[in-house]
């Protein structure tokens, strides 16, 4: 058994795993010493070996380092692969040093290999996050000469820095050549063009979007739909923003949470505070519930206008309709938001609407189950003169928990 022992010798990959595992402890020192023992037993350093190495250098911030150990390889026989080039890449994007990655990356095609679209998003991604535009435009050049073509990947990266920045010709100008490389539009290029445009104040040209992505074939989703309503929230064009809503319930997207807390931010920066507390009550219609800090949003902005009492109620029922919900989550009462006289139900129970009604005092409430049918009459318009509407708990606390009713003339605009 001894004997058998003693004329076993250490393999390559023997003298590698001592190697990797100093190389992890990011020891530099000690690996070397292994593979001078390596060359002492008449084995030399393969791939493997080289490229751990090249790795420990990176991981210390040495990137140059395994620049030479591809000299040392070549005078052994030895061929850089594309992981060693991957290494030597991610070091240098790492460190920063982008010029002598995108330097490294002219110098793969003189060692006879072809970088990956990986490698080169890697770098562009780079170049993008230090706003080179310089550096882009370089790094697409070399893709041409290799004959890599540009991937989602790439063209996203690209439109989201031109997006963040504000310089939406370039920004379209890519999602553009996108397209003429073959690759459909999606939704998360769109959604970065949308931003782009709201971030510009180009709202119009956001919107002007979702006619382009449903002509394409391409849904949008509730994250471009919601882009666009901030982009009019924040110009106080809240008419805009409502027309945006009723297209994506057209659609068939869901309004999420986000959705809602954008009208509700933006009918309260337009000082209708009365419609910001009105959105909190579709909500639930939608089957999303408020937070906390939602329902506190509305309630802080009555009492910046002096209704400290209306704002406490508000807070206080919501509480109080939090342990009503607890006790019976899927309870539904749909006198809440009923409208006297204008909606019927047909035998499955959906809502249809009946032309145009005039609700006055108690009477005024919202029926938001016959979107059904046509969302248009989601929302309404009340005629209150020049001052806007007094707010009346008196005889909403006990028909609507939490939200209150408009105790002025209304009238309710059914569009048909």
């Amino acid at each position: 058994m001894m004997s058998g022992e003693e004329n076993v010798k250490p393999n390559i990959r023997t003298f590698n795993v001592p190697v990797g595992a100093w190389c992890k402890k990011k020891n530099i020192a000690e690996p070397w010493s292994v593979v001078h023992k390596m060359v002492a037993s008449g084995m030399r350093p393969d791939a493997v070996t080289y490229n751990t190495l090249a790795t420990a250098y990176a991981q210390n911030g040495a990137t140059s380092q395994p620049e030479g150990l591809i000299l040392e390889m070549q005078n052994k026989k030895l061929y850089p692969n594309a992981r060693t080039c991957s290494i030597i890449m991610s070091g240098y994007c790492k460190e920063g040093k982008l010029k002598e990655a995108l330097r490294f990356m002219r110098r793969i095609k003189d060692l006879g290999l072809c970088p990956n679209i990986v490698l080169f998003n890697s770098l562009v991604k780079g170049f993008v996050d230090t706003m080179d535009r310089d550096g882009v435009d370089q790094v697409l050049k070399l893709m041409e000469e290799f004959g890599v073509k540009p991937d989602v990947i790439t063209f996203s990266t690209i439109m989201n820095a031109w997006s963040t920045a504000g310089v939406m010709e370039k920004c379209r100008q890519i999602f553009d050549d996108r397209v003429k490389a073959g690759i459909k539009p999606d939704a998360h290029a769109c959604s970065i063009l949308a931003k782009g445009y709201v971030r510009a104040q180009e709202v119009k040209k956001a919107e002007e979007l979702l006619a382009t992505m449903i002509k394409s074939g391409v849904r949008p989703n509730v994250v471009i739909f919601t882009t666009i309503m901030s982009g009019w929230c924040s110009s106080g064009r809240m008419e805009n923003a409502i027309k945006v809503f009723y297209k994506m319930y057209e659609s068939g997207i869901s309004p999420n949470l986000k959705t809602f807390e954008t009208l509700i931010w933006g009918f309260r920066e337009a000082k209708q505070l009365w419609k910001a507390e009105e959105i909190l009550r579709i909500m639930e219609e939608f089957g999303v519930q408020p937070e906390k800090s939602t329902i506190s949003f509305v309630a802080d902005a009555w009492r910046s206008i002096g209704l400290t009492k209306d704002a406490n109620t508000m807070l206080g029922s919501a509480k109080s309709e939090e342990k009503t919900s607890q006790k019976s989550a899927s309870a539904f009462h749909p006198h809440l938001l009923q409208i006297p006289s204008a909606v019927t139900s047909d035998q499955k129970g959906s809502a249809t609407r009946k032309g145009r009604t005039v609700l006055r005092d108690g009477d005024f409430s919202l029926d938001v189950s016959s979107l059904a049918a046509k969302p248009m009459n989601l929302f309404h318009t009340c005629k209150f003169g020049e001052r806007p509407p007094i707010i009346c708990r008196q005889q909403s606390q006990g028909q609507l928990g939490v939200y209150s009713q408009i105790a002025q003339q209304c009238t309710v605009v059914l569009m048909n």
